[in-house]
């Protein structure tokens, strides 16, 4: 049987992820028209690598096909909002109180880390919203469950979505930080029901502060 040599990475897969930046930076709006063949021209690509890669932003839910029109990138209902937070909070609150009891002195401290560099960038939006989704990332691997982490990876792409409604409304970063602090006790105390409860708390506060 012959080798067969691979592509480090296939090239629809980095389009999905220039794409996926352009979506994340609002250079692609949501409800925006994606036309597919002026950005294969400016990527210097063909057709098929772009609606190869559109199909994967599909099945994240970030872009929406429709029939004879093409590709938007996907509008976020109050409706979707309520959903997907609704799921974070089943399965991040869920992580919190596993990570509470099985997280090693180690990893406690790669947690405590990054809640010191969260209280740290406070001031800086972007790197505050940066830091909180590794820490929440970061949560998720200790708890160990690779099905609730890609489940949540995908939720959090189409929490994205709307992201500048939510945690940048005006003292909304400073509450956020403040519920982080009460997960990040209720880890060092390994209390699970605390840890679940205080997530639980924290994602119900950021969809009252989207909606």
């Amino acid at each position: 049987m012959s080798a067969v040599s691979l592509a480090p990475r296939a090239l629809y897969e980095e389009v999905a992820e220039l794409l996926r930046q352009r979506i994340f930076r609002r250079e692609l709006e949501p409800g925006a028209w994606i036309d597919e063949v002026k950005i294969a021209q400016e990527y210097g690509i063909s057709r098929t690598p772009m609606r190869e890669a559109l199909k994967v932003l599909a099945a994240e839910g970030l872009v929406t096909m429709k029939v004879r029109r093409g590709a938007y990138v996907t509008e976020v209902s109050e409706q979707d909002l309520a959903e997907v937070y609704h799921l974070l909070s089943l399965l991040e609150s869920d992580a919190a109180a596993v990570a509470a009891t099985r997280a090693s002195e180690a990893e406690l401290r790669e947690l405590q880390a990054l809640h010191k560099e969260l209280e740290g960038a406070v001031r800086q939006r972007e790197k505050f919203f940066a830091i909180n989704e590794r820490f929440h990332m970061r949560l998720l691997e200790i708890a160990g469950n690779r099905w609730r982490n890609q489940m949540v990876a995908d939720l959090r792409k189409v929490m994205k979505l709307h992201r500048h409604n939510s945690l940048f409304k005006s003292g909304r970063i400073d509450e956020s930080l403040a519920e982080h602090r009460l997960v990040m006790n209720a880890l060092e105390k390994r209390d699970a029901a605390a840890a679940q409860q205080r997530m639980q708390e924290h994602f119900r506060n950021g969809l009252e502060a989207a909606g």
